[in-house]
């Protein structure tokens, strides 16, 4: 009956982690001593304290969302225009462009980090481009160095869509610290959550400042609007959840590394299904284990298999598929038409997001693994 359990068990392709009930009551008790729910608390004040030091990045503001914090930044760096993007990433990257008024202009990833190819950004500027977005895909690093350059030769601001990077480091420093301005997710599906959640990273006292009111209808005190401004403050409840969570991401992190290995050292010998090798300098999160399937060679599609998981009660994720440019809404572009972004393209047709999160028991790896065998 233990094996027919385990052979049964649905498997997502995260589970949020939650700590202990018994240690969340304490913060939910002071905020019921307090009546302070929002707007700025005491559990919001200590936590963006902490995330700036386990960060190791000067200023942070907190959000309710990722989503929020990416329309904020924008409006925060004043962007206009044009902006280059990539079409491989999640939609919330490409719709901030778009709720404020910004034409996306998508640009093809490069093939080993399948991050924004910065060799085809140039190309893609125009008069009416004012700044650069790329996503640091499933932690992977996008190449910072040459986007920065770039961007100063061209008078570029460059805002960066980490959402998927908390914890993860380059040449010793977070992710979340490149960039004019960086978005992080807190969402329940992420490395570190808060349910739903997101913050904004920036360097100076000044940037914060201005996010902080424009997060805030644009307030200055009781009675000065500022700026025009948007609800997008996070609540005690989720900076309580943060605070706790923060005290487990080591560990948390060292729980997927060990999943990801496991998967490594048994799919290594397949042939047709390839996986990403980690690069020098980089410190990952392993939020993410996307792996390549390469039907010539493999002898089945990447939907076959989804499916045949899908069959045996395992829920892999096809992220990001379709590609953001090939939803009808970003078709009309022109930047978005087929063909233009080939490595996308192919990419997007054989990428497998596979299980992961800390407590994933190897009974259910092997079932994975067995399956794609």
């Amino acid at each position: 009956m233990k094996d027919e359990k385990k052979i049964n068990t649905t498997v997502f392709v995260t589970k949020p982690f939650l700590p202990p009930l018994e240690e969340y009551i304490p913060y939910l008790q002071k905020i019921w001593e307090s009546n302070i729910l929002t707007n700025n608390g005491p559990y919001h004040q200590q936590l963006e304290k902490e995330l700036c030091a386990f960060l190791n990045v000067p200023y942070i503001s907190l959000f309710a969302n990722g989503t929020l914090a990416l329309l904020t930044a924008l409006q925060a760096l004043k962007i206009t225009g044009e902006v280059i993007t990539t079409p491989f990433s999640f939609v919330a990257t490409t719709h901030s462009l778009w709720w404020n008024n910004i034409k996306p202009v998508f640009v093809d990833i490069e093939p080993e980090r399948m991050t924004l190819d910065p060799t085809k950004i140039e190309a893609a500027i125009t008069p009416k481009t004012t700044a650069i977005l790329p996503v640091h895909v499933y932690g992977y690093p996008c190449m910072v160095e040459e986007i920065d350059e770039i961007a100063k030769r061209r008078g570029l601001k460059v805002l960066y869509d980490a959402a998927h990077t908390f914890g993860a480091n380059y040449k010793g420093k977070s992710l979340a610290s490149y960039g004019d301005l960086s978005i992080l997710s807190f969402h329940a599906t992420k490395v570190f959550n808060t349910f739903e959640g997101g913050a904004i990273v920036c360097h100076t006292a000044e940037m914060k400042h201005h996010i902080d009111n424009l997060k805030n209808f644009g307030f200055r005190g009781e009675t000065v609007i500022e700026e025009p401004g948007i609800n997008a403050k996070m609540n005690e409840v989720q900076a309580a959840m943060g605070l706790l969570q923060l005290k487990y991401v080591p560990k948390l992190i060292e729980g997927r590394q060990s999943v990801v290995q496991q998967y490594k050292d048994a799919l290594r010998s397949i042939e047709g299904i390839s996986f990403l090798d980690d690069m020098d300098k980089v410190e990952y999160n392993y939020a993410y284990f996307p792996v390549f399937i390469d039907s010539n060679i493999y002898g089945r599609t990447r939907d076959e298999v989804y499916i045949k998981l899908k069959e045996n009660n395992i829920f892999a994720r096809r992220y990001f598929y379709p590609l953001i440019s090939q939803f009808p809404v970003y078709q009309g572009l022109e930047s978005a038409q087929a063909g233009k972004m080939p490595v996308a393209e192919s990419i997007a047709e054989k990428v497998l997001c596979l299980p992961i999160y800390p407590d994933l028991e190897k009974e259910n790896i092997a079932r994975i693994v067995g399956i794609l065998k």
